[in-house]
């Protein structure tokens, strides 16, 4: 087989690290790796195709690949699933306790765009009734000067989306009250400050969000790999020997999780907390290949759709090499 060299960015988790730093290879590859926060790779990649393999927003993967423009393949390695109940921020003065209650609200997110944002908008509507339609949506910086939509997009009238000034920020315009609500996968800066009225929609968000799994049996994803699309048509190989690559790595991480002797993972009760993963999404809590994500993955399709961000619907195995679609955890 031939030798190919690819760069590769991904942000530094137990899921990546041993791929990038070596200890697993990728099959008939050398690697220059590049590691980041979603901010670094996200729009270089999006917009210039900057490295050969990267760490992808979900959402703005199916948005370019249902415009038609995608510059990268999907790979069914899901390096990233957060749940997002704890990622609502709410002012404690607007009589706001569920996501019912955001209905006619003027809700803040750093891009509508954001993966996080597409999984808030989808569980508001699904578990809760109120459509992304019957909210005012804000964009901004989180704590600072917004940069934009990493790429552009168009949303439908009766999507109302507006911006802040650039000098302003969503931190702030929650704070003087301007704002009802955020979604953002960090803490505002207002949030814990004693002076200001805002804390988490669903203080005990833990609760909420394995309950969330138990009803749906989804474990949000976030982030996929990618590999662009002009190095996936030129070597047919390279999406399975990336795909089984990080497969290893993850199979490596999530053992650890399990040793007793001597703990991998500097956090206490950690026995505990994978008994609970798996008592509330399975043994295979954190699963790669499109078999045992195609349900989760084709809501998050769905989602998209009724928010605005693409214009139509298909199977989401079209966000994936084909190649890639047999391979399972």
């Amino acid at each position: 087989m031939e030798t190919v060299r690819i760069s590769v960015a991904c942000i530094a988790t137990d899921r990546t690290r041993p791929v990038l730093d070596g200890h697993v290879p990728i099959e008939g590859c050398t690697i220059s790796p590049m590691t980041g926060e979603p901010e670094d790779i996200f729009g270089p990649a999006l917009r210039d195709g900057a490295f050969d393999v990267a760490e992808m927003s979900m959402s703005s993967h199916i948005l370019t690949t249902l415009r038609g423009d995608a510059r990268y393949v999907g790979i069914p390695v899901f390096t990233s699933r957060a749940f997002r109940h704890s990622s609502i921020f709410a002012r404690t003065d607007r009589g706001l306790a569920s996501m019912e209650d955001l209905r006619g609200c003027r809700i803040g997110l750093p891009e509508y765009q954001q993966t996080a944002a597409l999984w808030v908008r989808g569980i508001m509507s699904d578990q809760h009734g109120v459509s992304p339609r019957d909210v005012s949506w804000v964009t901004g910086g989180l704590n600072g000067p917004g940069h934009g939509e990493r790429i552009p997009i168009t949303l439908p009238p009766d999507i109302r989306m507006t911006s802040l000034e650039h000098d302003d920020n969503l931190s702030a315009a929650l704070a003087r009250g301007d704002l009802d609500a955020i979604i953002a996968p960090k803490p505002p800066a207002c949030f814990g400050d004693p002076k200001c009225p805002v804390d988490l929609l669903y203080p005990t968000y833990w609760i909420e969000e394995a309950d969330y799994a138990r009803k749906t049996e989804f474990f949000p994803i976030m982030h996929c790999l990618a590999l662009r699309r002009d190095l996936a048509e030129k070597h047919p190989w390279l999406c399975g020997a990336i795909y089984r690559a990080f497969k290893t790595a993850k199979d490596q991480a999530l053992k650890e999780l399990t040793l007793t002797n001597v703990s991998r993972v500097s956090l206490p009760w950690l026995t505990q907390g994978v008994a609970q993963a798996k008592s509330a999404l399975g043994r295979r809590f954190w699963s790669y290949g499109f078999p045992d994500n195609e349900r989760e993955l084709q809501a998050m399709m769905r989602y998209a759709h009724e928010c605005g961000l693409v214009t139509a619907e298909m199977p989401a195995s079209g966000l994936f090499d084909r190649s890639t679609l047999a391979l399972a955890d």
